[in-house]
């Protein structure tokens, strides 16, 4: 659960995995400023089927809130896994704070 301005909202991977270029997608919240909280996606690409940062957001953009839409898109090769199938959110957290320069 994420927490931005003040209102509990659900991480949207199911809502990206309809889009028919995403095979994996998490989501993980990073501090902000202004909102408390914003949206981060790491999406895994179906291979040979391109799509951009910005299409990902463009594929939310209409459909969702906009408080929901990942305010950052992260395209990966892979989506850091434990043993047991689950998705390392810590590690995509860490790595989303890293890769924003600490301030995201």
């Amino acid at each position: 659960m994420l927490k931005i301005g003040g209102e509990n909202v659900d991480p949207l991977e199911t809502y990206l995995l309809t889009h028919p270029a995403i095979k994996a997608a998490a989501v993980v919240g990073v501090p902000d400023a202004r909102l408390s909280e914003v949206a981060v996606a790491f999406v895994q690409t179906v291979p040979e089927q391109g799509i951009t940062e910005r299409e990902v957001a463009d594929h939310c953009r209409g459909r969702i809130a906009s408080y929901k839409i990942p305010r950052h898109v992260f395209l990966v090769a892979e989506l850091p896994m434990t043993g047991s199938g689950k998705v390392q959110k810590g590690r995509l957290r860490q790595e989303a704070r890293e890769r924003l320069g600490g301030t995201g």
